[in-house]
């Protein structure tokens, strides 16, 4: 007597997947990919640059003076302190960068970013490592796939690690400027200071390699 087959189950979420480090071993939102997406504007917002405008920008701040930053497809994403997107056009404004073209934008409220794999743990876009291990030249890594440059810490509250404005003080000279808030805690102003800088000068520098013949610049 034939034995009756039992109807095929929907597979079971990988262990460990993408989505379920994120909800569990952080506490961020995601939304369901792929690629899985993470919300910003409830735990943090994001500042946007260009890779090249943004490595720079790693070269002169160190990990302590950036939340964590994650790489996709050519853009540098910063995380900030939630509301730092709004924050963004009036700093612009107020330290003489509005109304200058640099391809640096924010990602706040409602908005989503593409969720880098999980530090150490290079997957495919199903969740499943790719055959081989290899995709794109680099061990298990998926070409123009997101990935964290500075990754998050597991069982550490974000915020505290985030760039945030916190008030107006009595600026140079004074015990205190704007978005000061003492203690090591990366400011925002400075972070956007530099990624403002930083931009300018790659689009300067791109121009030039375009065959823009101009001296040598100057920065401070």
């Amino acid at each position: 007597m034939a034995l009756p087959v039992p109807s095929p189950r929907a597979p079971l979420p990988l262990e460990g997947g993408s989505a379920f480090w994120y909800e569990h071993e952080l506490g961020w939102a995601t939304v369901a990919g792929p690629p899985v997406a993470l919300l910003t504007g409830l735990r943090f917002d994001v500042l946007e640059l260009p890779a090249d405008a943004g490595a720079a920008l790693l070269r002169r701040i160190d990990a302590s003076g950036t939340g964590p930053v994650a790489l996709a497809e050519g853009r540098m994403r910063l995380l900030v302190a939630a509301g730092g997107a709004d924050e963004l056009p009036g700093l612009l404004d107020w330290l003489e960068w509005g109304g200058i073209a640099l391809d640096l934008t924010a990602v706040g409220a409602d908005g989503r970013m593409t969720a880098p794999e999980p530090p150490g743990r290079p997957r495919g876009p199903t969740g499943i490592p790719p055959k081989g291990g290899k995709a794109g030249g680099r061990p298990g890594a998926e070409q123009g796939a997101a990935m964290w440059l500075r990754p998050p810490e597991p069982g550490r509250e974000v915020e505290p690690t985030l760039p945030a404005l916190t008030h107006f003080g009595h600026g140079p000279g004074g015990s205190a400027g704007l978005g000061d808030r003492g203690g090591g805690v990366p400011d925002l102003v400075r972070l956007v200071d530099t990624a403002a800088t930083e931009c300018h000068r790659a689009r300067l520098l791109r121009g030039e390699s375009t065959g823009t013949k101009s001296q040598p610049l100057a920065f401070s």
